[in-house]
């Protein structure tokens, strides 16, 4: 079996491509470099050429051989990678008519816990928001406890605003429901440790990217000095930096994405050198059902598994090109369908909308310095 032609479909606010073999199998990967979908399809188009006429099935060889001849790797090269990887898993799994998870050693569990986001500022809206949720049967929430235009706030302000957020969310959820935080890279080191410190009676599952992820070092000062679980590494796109934040041992969760990270070949080692720390895979899941297809099978292979976004607010695309993964109370279910488990068509494909540019628009302070 040979590849006969890699090819990216650019649309919307996502990016796919699809392999193509002589023996009629097509495998199905997406790209998570989010900000810049341009940049990976022109990845995906010049390292195309390498695979064409190539064994598919070759995988760890093809990804050895790709990422060690670029000299200049960065997030453009490793997301296209990593749609490729998913794609040839996906052939693979065809070939032999099995699911991905099972060539990954089989299923560690039969079922996939997801979270869902906890929405509103005001103790009504996330009051809401929580009944929703515990009616669907989720057992898991997110959410970022800034308030709105928190970039032109006192520093004092937001953290109490915060800390009134996770109050009422902990009231509307109660004792049994687990609540994580996304801070989203948004504040200072100091800040984070107040806020982290203010927290810690409201049983905090995680503490999500308190600060900009350009310095570990900065991470690590805040994680000395709190008592919440860290979690962090969605924006990490090789196994080796996961391996730098696991050795530190300040973080409880980590968050690799499949469509940044390196796709299966990748997902896995980074899921194994977490394993031997004790430390949690809390996956970064966003895009079409093809990424959450992908997920699922990789969250259901390993054991150091903790949970992943729903990504239910996509599931309406998988009207259109692909069928999604079941969502039943809180949890996506388990393919047992060859490959990662869907099929995508292509016609409906086509008649997507065409894809939109990231625009590039700061947020900034009230003095108008640059927020974030």
């Amino acid at each position: 079996m040979k590849i006969t032609e890699v090819r990216p479909f650019l649309f919307n606010r996502f990016l796919l491509v699809r392999v193509y073999t002589d023996a009629g199998l097509v495998g199905t990967g997406e790209a998570g470099n989010w900000a810049h979908h341009d940049v990976t399809c022109q990845c995906l188009r010049e390292i195309a050429e390498y695979y064409v006429g190539k064994d598919p099935r070759a995988i760890e060889h093809h990804f050895q051989a790709v990422s060690r001849r670029a000299h200049f790797m960065g997030s453009d090269l490793s997301a296209a990678l990593s749609a490729i990887d998913v794609a040839l898993w996906d052939i693979l799994g065809k070939s032999v008519g099995l699911p991905v998870h099972q060539l990954l050693g089989g299923a560690c569990r039969d079922r996939v816990k997801v979270y869902q986001f906890l929405n509103g500022h005001t103790r009504e809206e996330i009051a809401e928001s929580a009944e929703r949720g515990l009616e669907a049967g989720f057992t898991a929430f997110r959410m970022t406890p800034l308030p709105p235009s928190f970039e032109k706030n006192t520093s004092t302000r937001n953290i109490s605003e915060a800390v009134r957020m996770v109050a009422d969310a902990r009231e509307a959820l109660g004792d049994g429901i687990d609540l994580g935080l996304e801070i989203h890279r948004n504040l200072k080191p100091d800040e984070a440790i107040i806020l982290g410190r203010e927290l810690e009676s409201f049983r905090i599952l995680y503490y999500e990217d308190p600060v900009a992820p350009q310095s570990i070092d900065a991470l690590e000062y805040v994680a000395r000095h709190v008592r919440i679980p860290i979690a962090t590494g969605e924006r990490f796109y090789s196994m080796y930096q996961f391996k730098d934040l696991i050795d530190r041992k300040i973080v409880s969760l980590i968050r690799p994405d499949l469509s940044l990270a390196g796709g299966f070949t990748q997902a896995k080692k980074i899921a194994a050198q977490a394993e031997a720390a004790f430390v949690g895979v809390f996956p970064h899941l966003m895009g079409t059902p093809v990424n959450t297809a992908a997920f699922v099978q990789l969250a259901a292979a390993i054991p150091n598994y903790a949970m992943m976004e729903a990504n239910g607010g996509n599931d309406d695309l998988g009207g259109a090109i692909i069928e999604p993964v079941p969502l039943v109370d809180g949890y996506r279910i388990l393919p047992d369908k060859p490959g990662i488990g869907i099929e995508l068509d292509e016609e409906a494909l086509a008649k997507q909308p065409p894809h939109v540019p990231t625009k590039f628009d700061p947020s900034t302070h009230a003095d108008g310095s640059v927020a974030h």
